[in-house]
């Protein structure tokens, strides 16, 4: 059976035999819900590069210490690959955000495309987006991942032209694109950009300008998926390819 996984803030200074209070919504969930006792075993991650495993030793109502027995420290995983979601409506967006976050996506960037049929503002804005960040959160956990998933703010498409000319290597996903994203080498190191569309599709002056900024805009294959799936596919398949699925 895995050992429960909890984020704490950092654990950069610590080593074997270092006692690590975790506190706040992180140990309540521990305590109150998940009814985490004296004696169990956990993994804490600080979601930076580090993990530990320990013990714990003592519970609060918001709060509870661990003694660590061992700890490892991992390097970023390389190339680290970013997703541009646009907004999907309903809660597909954060079905995406789960999986994408599971399979070892580094940062997630919702978008804000012209056919985007959800619109993020204001209040809702900042409601959607901490619904993101929490599934992703929970998701990193429940991946055992040591570094976490980043989800950023709101993007428009200027950002997102932006994103695609520092990128190593980006792809626009186009059910229209001559281009197999078979066909396309996948760095080994650096930053792939993964950009996918809104339910409406893109429009051409998106594909002209992430087009324009470097982006290749390719196909998957034959099948048109729906947006929330699109990005999983695509960053399993780019995935599949480097030393990180090797």
């Amino acid at each position: 059976m895995s050992l429960p996984v909890h984020l704490t803030a950092s654990l950069a200074d610590v080593g074997a035999g270092s006692l690590v209070e975790v506190t706040g919504d992180e140990a309540h969930h521990a305590v109150a819900v998940r009814r985490l006792r004296a004696g169990e075993q956990v993994v804490l991650t600080d979601g930076a590069g580090t993990a530990g495993v320990g013990t714990v030793e003592e519970t609060g109502k918001r709060r509870f210490t661990v003694r660590l027995s061992d700890v490892r420290r991992e390097e970023r995983p390389a190339p680290g690959l970013v997703v541009v979601q646009a907004i999907p409506k309903g809660d597909r967006g954060e079905l995406a955000v789960e999986v994408l976050t599971e399979i070892g996506v580094a940062r997630i960037v919702p978008w804000s495309a012209a056919r985007s049929v959800a619109v993020w503002k204001g209040e809702r804005a900042a409601r959607s987006l901490a619904r993101w960040r929490t599934t992703a959160r929970e998701a990193g956990k429940q991946a055992r991942r040591v570094w976490a998933a980043e989800v950023v703010d709101l993007a428009g498409t200027e950002d997102v032209v932006n994103l695609v000319a520092e990128a190593d290597l980006a792809v626009v996903l186009h059910e229209a694109a001559d281009t197999p994203l078979a066909d396309l080498v996948v760095p080994a190191e650096g930053t792939v950009v993964v950009v996918v569309g809104p339910e409406g599709g893109l429009t051409d002056d998106e594909v002209s300008a992430f087009a324009a900024a470097g982006a290749w805009t390719v196909r998957l294959g034959a099948e048109v998926l729906r947006t929330s799936t699109a990005g999983v596919a695509a960053a399993a398949a780019l995935l599949a390819r480097t030393a990180r699925w090797g």
